[in-house]
């Protein structure tokens, strides 16, 4: 942890130009969504578990990405940091890591949670962290059934965005974003995906992007994933 702690640090200073450019050019407050770590799951699939804690966050950041007012970090910029200094392993991000991660990406906030599934009784808990002090400001919390999961992620965006004092969603956006309901299997598919995304198995991504799709065809953010598993 030494080492990697190191490595960002030699990271974050060479990258320092690059964020004062960002800065100037976009002033919204900039939120960053860690994967998600599994508390103790049971009921499930083990790869169904290990492959939410990339769903969970990847389906919290396009909902906190509905909202103008923030600037959301995308997911694949933050599993690219993890993976090149070694910090992907679930437990092994703490709250000054997170910041210093948070400072790499020019984010003002970054959101580390965990997840707990008994047996399809499904909560999640999120870490608001202050990237400028390392400080937890809130915990955020949402629970229900597992059949409810994308009502449940929407319910921890709306939290989130509440508590980091962002303003409502514009009227017409808010109306598309709650007519919006994904069903648990589709999501399902979509996080292993994003999965096996991340272990550069395209095909096995394109495969399960595509039984996303099948699921629940209006399904964007999985119609964009199988385009990149393609290669479009």
């Amino acid at each position: 942890m030494r080492r990697a702690l190191t490595l960002l640090s030699l990271a974050l200073l060479a990258s320092a130009p690059a964020l004062l450019a960002q800065d100037a050019t976009d002033s919204r407050p900039g939120i960053a969504v860690l994967p998600f770590e599994n508390g103790g799951s049971y009921g499930q699939d083990k790869e169904n578990f290990e492959a939410l804690q990339r769903g969970i966050p990847g389906m919290l950041i396009s909902e906190l990405a509905q909202n103008p007012a923030a600037r959301v970090v995308d997911r694949a910029e933050i599993q690219k940091l993890l993976g090149e200094q070694d910090l992907g392993e679930a437990g092994r991000v703490d709250a000054a890591t997170a910041a210093k991660i948070g400072k790499l990406v020019g984010a003002k906030y970054m959101i580390a949670g965990t997840f707990v599934d008994l047996y399809g009784r499904f909560r999640m808990d999120a870490r608001i962290i202050n990237v400028e002090t390392s400080e937890i400001l809130k915990v955020v919390k949402a629970e229900g059934k597992r059949d409810d999961l994308f009502r449940l992620i929407q319910s921890l965006s709306e939290n989130l965005m509440k508590e980091t004092k962002l303003p409502p969603l514009p009227a017409q956006v808010g109306q598309a974003v709650r007519a919006r309901n994904i069903p648990t299997e589709a999501l399902t598919f979509y996080s292993r995906a994003l999965l096996y995304e991340d272990r550069g198995d395209r095909a096995k991504a394109a495969e399960y992007f595509s039984k996303a799709t099948t699921v629940f065809p209006e399904y964007a953010e999985a119609q964009e994933g199988l385009r990149r598993a393609r290669g479009g």
